[in-house]
């Protein structure tokens, strides 16, 4: 079973290829370039680096959101134009969900938080029961405080990762009293290789799509579409 992992959902961008259960090759990059100058030199790379056929791999899984919208239109694009050229299933694995999956096994109630502006977040809370990963809150987006409302009610200790800590960590010491902690940079950013881990999972059960039928989930109206929704009502008052 090998999986080409693919994630742009943020500012970083992370491929990876796992086969059986071995992590074969990751490349990461977090800088300025955009996700289109960058994905798919890195791909054309990690072939030639363990001189990989893609007419090999069994799947292409993909971190389908939320996100950057940018970011996760490139992704999709990547990875629908190689499902459909290579005629190989597309695993779609919610964004929140691969990023905690980089705690795999832990202890603590995982949090993952990415900066969704305006003190909102995109999140989930997850823990993990041996090696099984448990949502108790699916992926979604709401603000900081609330989400640390939710997480004192729970009354576990906590950890947490992703680019939303560097954003509201001043909120978040200033108001949970639960106990909590971060992650370290080696665990706190997109990682291809848990992506590639946990579509693993969901390939064994089953849950893949067609090229085709992919699509990213945003959770919230690009601007434009907000504006848009805006202007559309404005009309019909």
């Amino acid at each position: 079973m090998r999986i080409l992992a693919i994630d742009s959902s943020s500012m970083v961008a992370t491929v990876a290829v796992v086969t059986d259960e071995i992590l074969n090759v990751e490349y990461t990059v977090h800088h300025k370039k955009t996700h289109s100058q960058t994905l798919l030199p890195m791909i054309d790379t990690i072939c030639k680096m363990i001189e990989l056929d893609l007419e090999t791999i069994d799947a292409i899984a993909v971190a389908g959101g939320p996100g950057s919208y940018t970011g996760l239109r490139i992704g999709s694009a990547t990875a629908k134009g190689f499902g459909l050229a290579l005629n190989k299933p597309i695993i779609h694995v919610p964004t929140m969900d691969a990023l905690a999956y980089n705690l795999f096994s832990s202890n603590y109630i995982v949090c993952p938080i990415m900066d969704a502006r305006r003190e909102q977040v995109y999140t989930g809370v997850y823990r993990f029961k041996g090696t099984e990963m448990e949502s108790i809150k699916p992926q979604c987006i709401m603000m900081i405080r609330d989400l640390i409302y939710e997480l004192d009610k729970i009354g576990m200790p906590v950890m947490f990762l992703g680019d939303g800590i560097e954003s509201y960590r001043s909120i978040i010491e200033e108001t949970m009293a639960t106990e909590h902690h971060y992650a370290p940079p080696s665990m706190n950013r997109q990682k291809a290789s848990s992506l590639a881990s946990l579509a693993e999972v969901y390939l064994k059960k089953g849950m893949i799509e067609k090229p085709e039928e992919h699509k990213p989930e945003y959770l919230r109206l690009s601007q434009a579409e907000w504006e848009l929704k805006k202007k559309l009502e404005g009309k019909n008052d």
